[in-house]
């Protein structure tokens, strides 16, 4: 069975971007081990799946790095990854998703997330997109978190999770990275 995964970056106080969306602490921390990371796990999905805010972003740049001149050949390589995979955009409001394989979709269909899942292929991947976190935590269709925890604290912005209802994890692992980032993996916890 195929996993939804949720990388993030996150800051110590609970944070995925400062306030006015500033997510400067994460190239402050950003290495080649974390570049390392992003690498790895992109090879255990084949799916993205993006709120509105991260798919505008992404859709945004990613296209474009593959021809970039000062893109490095590990960005191109990762742009070109992202941009041949499968992407499900959750957004009320946005008029289409343009970018290749991009679906988008209208509200979250719990049984057809449950399907989806149930079909061959490798995992489920979210970046960012706070908001449609949170929705996808309430419903219990996040199987893994994969949390890049910053050595910062940003005292305000995009809180990750929000409101939620009390869910017990379980601790995976825990993996330091030399730039201070933390990378802790949980599952829900057995009952």
């Amino acid at each position: 069975m195929r996993k939804l995964v949720l990388t993030e970056w996150v800051s110590l106080d609970g944070y995925t971007a400062g306030p006015n969306n500033d997510m400067s602490f994460v190239g402050e921390s950003f290495d080649e081990e974390m570049g390392s990371y992003e690498s790895q796990i992109l090879d255990t999905a084949d799916t993205l799946v993006l709120g509105r805010v991260t798919y505008q972003s992404f859709a945004g740049s990613w296209p474009h790095v593959p021809d970039s001149p000062t893109a490095s050949e590990p960005e191109k390589d990762y742009a070109r990854r992202l941009n041949a995979m499968r992407k499900l955009v959750f957004s009320k409001t946005l008029a289409s998703a343009d970018w290749t394989h991009s679906t988008l979709l209208r509200e979250i269909d719990r049984d057809a997330m449950r399907r989806l899942k149930q079909e061959d292929g490798r995992d489920l991947l979210i970046y960012g997109s706070a908001n449609l976190v949170q929705q996808l935590t309430r419903l219990g269709l996040i199987d893994e978190y994969q949390l890049l925890v910053h050595p910062v604290l940003l005292g305000g912005g995009t809180r990750l999770f929000g409101e939620t209802e009390r869910t017990r994890l379980q601790l995976v692992s825990a993996t330091p990275f030399r730039s201070g980032v933390a990378l802790l993996t949980y599952r829900h916890a057995e009952a």
